[in-house]
């Protein structure tokens, strides 16, 4: 199988911190996987009959591949979105779709599509300035966590405890950029500095863990410093995650669950997410669960167009438990 690897750093340029990268590698080597990490900038792509023909990389015709795995989640750019599209509609399979990546990365959208479906999801309401402190107060109140639309690794999430707090902060981004989206969604105090990470993969769970912030922090994020541990999964934090994924067109997932009295919320879903933090507590091996996934897929995927064609299909290697 090969396989690209779509990010913002090419193979020689990552650095160690970038974990989940290097398992990808280091587990295409051992499964005899051809893979690539590319750049979007390495790519041109041209709209033509001849669709074979249509992708560049670094100006030269190149040989496509099997499967597209995108790794850059809320970061998408136009750019890259209309690389994958392409991609997808010259036969590639992408682990996850441009639409789900491009509908997971508006965090107020994907409150939308939960909430419309009936899943238990945080009020969430969409700023606009002049911010009008006590309608928030009586639609959402205090403490109120405060979001960018597109944000991941726990960057652009802010809690203000008091109307103060979060009159100073409104200012400060009215100020500065007035025209930065925000989105205000209640703090579900169960769920202080802790939360869930539940990861997914073809419509199922194979992996929970719960993360707690470091002291003093409310954000439970692995990679600003806090801890992990593997949880239970119940069957309504499966129930949970796979109807988030499915709704959400997700192959692959992290959905994030928040903690309220005894049962849960579901706080947001990522396309790319990190799964560090999951290695370390769980007994999985992530990397290696995704080439197994995409096998069938491709398989799956190549019978489906060749009985299109009335073609032969090629035949199906199930590995491992996938």
């Amino acid at each position: 199988m090969k396989a690209w690897l779509l990010f913002k750093e090419s193979a020689n340029r990552i650095s160690p911190e970038l974990y989940e990268i290097g398992r990808f590698i280091d587990a295409a080597a051992e499964d005899g996987i051809d893979l690539q990490v590319l750049r979007p900038e390495q790519f041109d792509l041209t709209v033509t009959r001849e669709d074979k023909r249509s992708i560049l990389i670094d100006g030269e015709s190149t040989v496509l591949p099997d499967v597209i795995i995108p790794r850059m989640g809320a970061g998408t750019t136009y750019f890259a979105l209309a690389i994958i599209r392409h991609l997808e509609r010259i036969g590639v399979y992408s682990l996850n779709s441009s639409r789900s990546i491009e509908t997971v990365r508006d965090k107020l959208f994907t409150q939308q599509i939960l909430a419309e479906n009936n899943l238990p999801v945080p009020r969430t309401m969409l700023v606009k300035f002049p911010i009008d402190v006590s309608l928030v107060e009586q639609q959402v109140g205090f403490p109120v966590v405060v979001k960018t639309l597109a944000g991941s690794q726990g960057s652009g999430v802010f809690l203000s405890e008091s109307k103060s707090s979060f009159r100073d902060l409104m200012q400060l981004i009215e100020a500065t950029n007035k025209n930065t989206n925000i989105i205000l969604q209640e703090f579900v105090e169960p769920t202080r500095g802790r939360d869930l990470r539940v990861l997914t993969l073809g419509g199922r769970v194979v992996a929970c863990m719960q993360r707690i912030a470091a002291e003093g922090d409310f954000k439970a994020n692995y990679s600003s410093g806090g801890s992990v541990e593997s949880f239970e999964v119940t069957p309504e934090i499966e129930w949970l995650a796979t109807q988030t994924s499915q709704l959400l067109n997700l192959d692959m997932g992290g959905i994030d669950l928040l903690f309220a009295g005894d049962h849960f919320k579901v706080c947001e879903a990522n396309s790319s997410s990190g799964f560090q933090g999951i290695e370390s507590c769980c007994n999985i091996d992530v990397a290696k669960e995704v080439y197994h996934f995409l096998r069938i897929r491709r398989g799956v995927f190549r019978k489906d167009a060749a009985e299109q064609n009335d073609e032969p299909a090629l035949p199906i290697h199930r590995i491992g438990n996938a």
